[in-house]
C-alpha cells in the first residue's frame, strides 16, 4: 500500500490524500451531527466561521468545509482515472466541492428550521386572547394560569395581570405582555359577539313594525 501510493504522481497522491483525510473527519463529524454526540468543538468552529464570513444561510462553516474537501479529493480521483486533463481535472473537482458545500449548507439549514420550529417563542403570544385556566390575582398578586393559541397549539401557560381584580378562571384575556422569564401579562378582554338567532331576528323584526305602524 505504501509502495502504490509512494509510485503516484503529485497530483494524484494530492487527490488522495485529501480524499482520505477528509473522508475520514466527514464521517466522524456526521456521526456527531446527526447522533447528538460531544461536538462542541465543532459547533464553536461553525460559529466562529460564520461570524467572519457574515454568512446568514451558513454556506462557509467547519462542516461545509469538510465536505467540500471529501468531494473535492474523490471527484479528483475519478477525473485522474478518466484521463481528464489537470486543469479540467482541478476544474470539475472544485465545481463538485462546491456543489456538496450547497447541499450541506442546505441540509442544516432546514434540520435547523425544523429544530426551531418546534420552540416555544413566547413573543408569538402576543396580542393572543385567551382563557384563564387558573385564576390570576389581581395587580400581580399571584401567578395564574392561561389558555392560548400560540405557534398553532393550544398551550397552558403562567400568567399575571396588572388588573386591580382578580381573573377568575373562564375570564377571556388577550395577552398584552411578555416578561423576560416567559411569563405573559394579560388583561380582561370582551367576549366576541354571538350572531342573532333566528327568533331574535323575528322579534327585532316584529317590534319595528309595530313602531312603524304606530
Amino acid at each position: 500500500m505504501l509502495e502504490w501510493f509512494s509510485n503516484l504522481e503529485f497530483l494524484p497522491k494530492l487527490y488522495w490524500s485529501i480524499a482520505l483525510v477528509g473522508s475520514l473527519i466527514f464521517i466522524v463529524v456526521m456521526i456527531m451531527a446527526f447522533v447528538g454526540g460531544d461536538a462542541d468543538d465543532i459547533g464553536d468552529a461553525d460559529a466562529d466561521i460564520d461570524s467572519d464570513a457574515g454568512a446568514g444561510f451558513q454556506f462557509i462553516t467547519f462542516k461545509n468545509l469538510v465536505g467540500f474537501f471529501t468531494i473535492f479529493g474523490w471527484s479528483g480521483i475519478a477525473c485522474i482515472d478518466a484521463g481528464l486533463s489537470t486543469p479540467l481535472t482541478i476544474i470539475i473537482s472544485v465545481i463538485c466541492g462546491l456543489l456538496m458545500m450547497v447541499i450541506m449548507a442546505s441540509l442544516f439549514y432546514f434540520i435547523s428550521k425544523l429544530t426551531d420550529s418546534g420552540t416555544l417563542n413566547y413573543n408569538n403570544a402576543l396580542d393572543a386572547v385567551g382563557e384563564v385556566y387558573l385564576t390570576i390575582g389581581g395587580d400581580r398578586s399571584s401567578m395564574g394560569k392561561v389558555s392560548v393559541n400560540v405557534q398553532g397549539t393550544v398551550r397552558e401557560l403562567d400568567a399575571l395581570t396588572d388588573s386591580l381584580t382578580d381573573l377568575k378562571s373562564g375570564t377571556i384575556i388577550k395577552v398584552v405582555d411578555v416578561t423576560s422569564n416567559g411569563i405573559l401579562i394579560v388583561d380582561r378582554t370582551r367576549k366576541p359577539i354571538e350572531a342573532s338567532s333566528p327568533k331574535r331576528d323575528e322579534l327585532q323584526s316584529g317590534e319595528t313594525h309595530l313602531l312603524n305602524d304606530k
